[in-house]
């Protein structure tokens, strides 16, 4: 085993990152942003949401970071899907929320752009590894395109 710094926990490096994603749906169309160039997976598109913070619920999280990130106020509702990936440098645990948009319209404050997209745009969009199941179940279930008001 690796030496650590002093004070380190030698099973936080294998456990994975928590991570908070929301689905917000308007007129049929889904909000999806771009990754920053200088991020992990930079340019590529995902499902808006963030790192967990020790202490902080997934929905806590969630609206948190979609206020930080696109200038939202959202009220996550049911988990519509939950997937561990592991990259080659680190694992991650994403859990996927419906969310109602509270207030505000979405700006691209902590990411590269953002785009409304229906189904059918799913495929002309590159997503990290980790979010192709979510990807898949929302390209099988138009059901869950349903607006939230």
């Amino acid at each position: 085993m690796p030496d650590l710094p002093h004070g380190s926990d030698p099973m936080a490096a294998s456990r994975p990152i928590e991570v908070a994603a929301g689905l917000l749906f308007r007129k049929g169309r889904l909000l999806i942003t771009q990754r920053r160039p200088h991020d992990h997976l930079g340019g590529l598109w995902e499902f808006p949401g963030g790192k967990r913070e020790v202490g902080e619920s997934f929905e806590i999280c969630l609206r948190r970071e979609l206020k930080e990130e696109l200038g939202l106020q959202v009220e996550p509702g049911e988990l519509i899907d939950s997937v561990t990936h592991s990259y080659p440098e680190k694992t991650v645990h994403l859990r996927f929320y419906r969310c109602r948009c509270s207030d505000g319209e979405p700006v691209a404050l902590g990411c590269e752009a953002l785009a409304w997209i229906t189904a059918a745009d799913l495929e002309r969009y590159v997503f990290p590894a980790a979010d192709q199941q979510i990807v898949r179940l929302l390209q099988a279930r138009p059901e869950l395109w349903r607006d939230d008001g």
